[in-house]
């Protein structure tokens, strides 16, 4: 009895500290950062974080790295930033399980685990380091980034069978297009802008609703006019319904915009309640009758001694937490650059908002899973404890209902949406003038500065920040 009591106390001790590290969303935790940054004060929301010494060191770093590396961006310190993504890049290459960590998350919850990213979050590294570079003149770099993209592509659709799942990015190949096509590599090009047009086609339409881009229609003809590839010019323009349009480039050249609209979704937790019904051979069934679910648990005898399947048969009810994003709906719908040589509506290439859920929603059965065998475990624990003394085991399953938490980390400085065209520049300076509508009225009149030379691409780009608040109140 005497162990069982150390083992108890060392218990109650670490799900304390598990908890106290742990009782608010990361959202929460970290408010100083983003009220600064959401409200535009960049450089202040940039010191919030470099002064973080626990965030830069603690099991979620990769999003010190990822926040400011984004944040740097907007401020327009594209080295800085490129090393900080650099830094989280080689996190996310160099990833392994620690399975002491995952030990620990099933008796406490996955917080404790060094967070690696989701899948949408790793590729739209390559993306900020690409505009980057791109800004920078370095098309060299910024083809580096492509080619990791490719890779990071490649590796998550091995990983995906199903074709109604998000496995192809069209924006990823959108991006490698105009990497290639600044570099004048227009082969290569061409390969790029068919596959993002190819993706688009057939899996974004269908799961984001989002058609392919105008601009790439044509950027996509006019590589393959470039090319001498006459048939698939002809090709594309019946598949497309589109007429090849030679691009207007000024005597500065021309620019290519990017527009980050409004902020990505936040992670928060939901919470559900499961019956636990004993069932034949060694099986339990977690059971919740308003979502129809039922899942199913073998306790092997390798792992499960028979007190403790006497201990789970025994339960009635749990409470399982998951996590779930928040949208914050972007204020502006649509853009349009006005410049001395033409205007051009901003098309939209990625949201951002609709794959973040998309990602979440595809690993829910393996997080459910996870969840389930977290809280049984805990719960067995705490059923053992109370045949040896009834008061500890009682603090326990405070300790355990409290510590169930859901892990609610995430990028949280990433746009809800981007969008992208090309404008003609004349030689020397440009003013151009960028404007961004909103449903409500609340339009929005921006002047650019843009410095055109003969024959070359200019990069640039705009993050508006605003977003619409309907979030729930414990988020503010």
């Amino acid at each position: 009895m005497k162990a069982w009591k150390k083992v108890a106390a060392l218990l109650m001790m670490l799900m304390l500290l598990v908890f106290a590290s742990s009782c608010a969303t990361f959202y929460q935790r970290y408010q100083a950062f983003n009220s600064k940054f959401e409200q535009g004060q960049l450089f202040t929301a940039d010191q919030a974080l470099a002064n973080d010494k626990k965030l830069r060191e603690g099991r979620a770093r990769l999003l010190y790295f990822l926040n400011r590396g984004a944040v740097n961006s907007i401020l327009g310190n594209y080295e800085l930033s490129n090393e900080l993504f650099e830094e989280a890049y080689l996190m996310v290459e160099d990833y392994q399980t620690d399975y002491l960590q995952e030990a620990l998350a099933l008796v406490s919850n996955p917080n404790v685990i060094t967070y690696k990213g989701e899948l949408h979050e790793v590729l739209l590294i390559h993306y900020y380091k690409s505009l980057n570079y791109l800004k920078l003149g370095n098309y060299e770099a910024a083809l580096v980034e492509s080619r990791r993209l490719n890779l990071k592509l490649q590796e998550a659709s091995d990983k995906i069978n199903s074709d109604k799942k998000y496995k192809r990015d069209a924006f990823s190949h959108l991006m490698m297009g105009i990497s290639y096509d600044a570099s004048e590599d227009y082969n290569n090009a061409f390969i790029a802008y068919r596959n993002a047009v190819d993706i688009y086609l057939d899996d974004y339409s269908e799961l984001f609703n989002v058609q392919v881009p105008n601009q790439l229609k044509q950027d996509l003809l006019h590589m393959a006019v470039l090319n001498g590839f006459d048939d698939e010019k002809e090709r594309y323009e019946r598949i497309l319904g589109v007429k090849y349009q030679p691009r207007k480039v000024g005597d500065g050249g021309q620019m290519v915009f990017f527009w980050n609209n409004g902020l990505g979704p936040v992670k928060s937790e939901w919470s559900i309640n499961f019956a636990v019904v004993e069932g034949a051979g060694g099986y339990v069934n977690f059971t919740n009758e308003q979502y129809g679910w039922d899942f199913p648990f073998y306790l092997d005898n390798n792992n499960v001694d028979d007190e403790e399947k006497s201990g789970l048969a025994a339960l009635s009810v749990i409470r399982v937490a998951f996590p779930k994003y928040v949208e914050r709906p972007a204020v502006f719908e649509s853009a349009e650059l006005n410049g001395s040589l033409g205007s051009v509506e901003l098309d939209k290439v990625s949201d951002i908002n609709a794959i973040a859920f998309k990602v979440l929603e595809q690993r829910m059965v393996a997080e459910f899973g996870k969840a389930l065998l977290r809280v049984a475990l805990k719960k067995v624990a705490e059923q053992q404890m109370k045949k040896e003394d009834k008061n500890i085991g009682a603090i326990i399953g405070l300790i355990n209902a409290a510590s169930e938490k859901a892990d609610t980390r995430n990028w949280q400085s990433l746009p809800h949406s981007v969008y992208y065209s090309r404008l003609p520049l004349q030689q020397g300076e440009n003013e151009i003038e960028f404007n961004t509508k909103a449903v409500d009225g609340r339009n929005q009149k921006h002047m650019i500065k843009a410095f055109g030379t003969s024959e070359k691409t200019y990069f640039h780009s705009f993050h508006s920040l605003e977003h619409q608040n309907k979030m729930p109140s414990y988020f503010q």
